[in-house]
């Protein structure tokens, strides 16, 4: 098969990491990628958002499945534009990406169709929205409706910050993702996230993870799109997986098939988890990142058949197989980064970090200029461990962060305390 991915980040590298061990394929493009895809796939200078270009080149390239990676161009209809060019895609129609699309639509089904998450409601104005606000315990949650890359979800810590956010975000800082709002109680307990494949009927869950949202150790400073994650997550029990599937996964495709959007897709649910009960946060339609990073070095399946049988609607004849060992991803990142960042400055070392047993580096913000591997981006590295134990390959991990000169980067170092925790 000749196969596109569109995207160029952490994710994107770990899918094509994965889908270049394919028996089945026979060509893997990336558009527009990074250096670090270079090494399993050819890149192509096409942006993600450009959807003309990605079908021009499809069929110039006679591709026949195309994996879409990240959020934006799902919402904005890439797949259902291939489709309709006679393309076959891995991703959910406009209708079903709203699932990320728009956090007040999730809120809703969930609500119609008894799905555990918390209280909440919708505003577009401001005074009514402080009123509900108030009347909620702190912490109090505000999010901008649409789409922020990671950055419109506000966890408010006293009245004034939760009447400053409504502000904020009604008054235009996230563009036209917060023109309306949703405003919802805090949830209190571990946080996790949980993969799942839908092919429009089925559900075949995938693996857990947990990410690390703060900034900096002891989960401190702001929240960022991921600073880390680990595979398989502790406090996803075999007991609370079968809950997130029966009451959450399989509820949520239910509805959309009878809405007449069925969600055809990767199904990320970010979950709460207290005293053994999950509850949804909020759905992505995509992989995570961090997470598809450890996700992918745990499947010993053959990722791009478990894809086009997720595309093709078989996907009760799969069985997936996954390792036992763990994986523990640490992002490195820009100084500044979630705020103001600089780029071009120069990444060393790369080669010699992995070289380290157990580990492997997704490239997800970086550039090649004269030869060079310089940063051009916020997280601009996945550096990624596997061993027998979290502690083995957080040991591992960060002994590659050591041997990787970039003064200008830094990193948390403390990926995967949870589950050492529960360990020791």
């Amino acid at each position: 098969m000749n196969v596109l991915l569109v995207g160029s980040g952490g994710r994107e590298h770990a899918l094509a990491w994965s889908l270049s061990a394919s028996p089945i394929l026979t060509k893997l493009y990336c558009a527009p990628g990074n250096p670090g895809i270079e090494a399993v796939a050819e890149c192509v200078p096409i942006a993600a958002s450009d959807s003309d270009g990605l079908i021009a080149f499809a069929k110039s390239k006679k591709i026949d499945f195309v994996v879409v990676g990240p959020e934006a161009p799902l919402v904005a209809g890439l797949a259902d534009r291939l489709e309709a060019a006679g393309i076959k895609a891995l991703g959910p129609s406009a209708q079903g990406a709203r699932l990320e699309g728009s956090k007040g639509f999730v809120k809703d089904l969930c609500a119609e169709n008894g799905i555990p998450t918390g209280r909440y409601a919708r505003f577009r104005d401001a005074g009514a929205a402080k009123s509900f606000a108030d009347a909620l315990d702190l912490p109090v949650v505000i999010k901008a409706d649409g789409l922020a890359a990671g950055k419109g979800v506000i966890i408010a810590e006293s009245r004034a910050d939760a009447h400053g956010a409504i502000d904020s975000m009604l008054g235009g800082a996230f563009g036209a993702a917060g023109s309306e709002i949703v405003v919802e109680e805090f949830l209190d307990g571990e946080e996790a996230s949980f993969f799942a494949l839908s092919d429009g009927e089925h559900v075949l869950p995938l693996a857990g993870a947990q990410d690390h949202k703060r900034a900096f150790d002891f989960d401190k400073g702001p929240n960022t799109g991921g600073m880390g994650a680990y595979s398989p997550a502790p406090v996803l029990t075999d007991t609370v997986v079968a809950k997130v599937v029966e009451r959450i996964l399989k509820p949520t495709v239910a509805a959309m098939a009878r809405r007449g959007t069925p969600y055809m897709g990767v199904l990320f649910a970010g979950l709460m988890i207290k005293d053994g009960e999950p509850k949804l946060i909020e759905y992505n339609c995509r992989f995570g990142d961090p997470e598809c990073q450890v996700v992918m070095l745990r499947l010993k399946s053959d990722l791009l058949t478990v894809l086009t049988a997720t595309r093709d609607k078989v996907l009760n004849a799969v069985d997936l197989r996954w390792t036992d060992e763990v994986a523990l991803t640490v992002v490195m990142a820009s100084k500044g980064y979630p705020g103001m960042y600089a780029s071009g400055s120069e990444i060393r070392g790369l080669d010699e970090a992995s070289r380290l047993d157990g580990v492997q580096i997704f490239h997800a913000g970086t550039a090649r200029r004269d030869g060079r591997i310089v940063a051009n981006g916020g997280r601009v590295l996945s550096v990624t461990g596997t061993g027998e134990n979290v502690a083995q390959a957080q040991q591992r991990a960060y002994a590659a962060v050591d041997a990787i000169d970039w003064p200008e980067g830094f990193c948390r170092r403390d990926i995967g305390w949870r589950a050492l925790a529960r360990s020791g």
